[in-house]
């Protein structure tokens, strides 16, 4: 039954269905099964009949799923990498947001053929692209 009106990851849980009516029975059976199982809700941290929100650096609407344009303006302001470390942490930084990126297979793939060639202690020049 949880598994039709929900998603939970870690502390994160989303009450979702189509109809208004549909979800406001799914809240209560949530709310009733947090009751009986003694599960206590930080209530600043809870947003209730929202159409649209912030999920795991996610923005969820009924459009679908968008990148937050917070956690894009902090990549951007990421200084350039000048070393194989720092291309690997720029390619961890922004791999959280690959599922959402056409070009990101083929940036990385450029990245990695790039590094792979050199010892870790190599200063490297970034190509123009970055």
């Amino acid at each position: 039954m949880v598994e039709r009106i929900l998603e939970v990851f870690m502390d994160d849980v989303t009450i979702y269905e189509s109809a208004f009516e549909d979800c406001l029975v799914n809240l209560e059976v949530v709310l009733n099964r947090c009751i009986e199982k003694d599960l206590v809700l930080n209530w600043e941290k809870c947003h209730f009949m929202v159409q649209q929100g912030i999920v795991l650096g996610h923005i969820i609407s009924k459009e679908g799923i968008e990148v937050d344009k917070a956690k894009v303006e902090l990549i951007v302001k990421l200084p350039s990498p000048t070393n194989v470390k720092g291309v690997r942490q720029f390619l961890g930084h922004v791999g959280f947001y690959r599922s959402l990126s056409r070009t990101f297979q083929s940036l990385q793939g450029l990245f990695v053929n790039y590094w792979s060639r050199m010892p870790n202690s190599y200063e490297m020049k970034m190509p123009k692209k970055f």
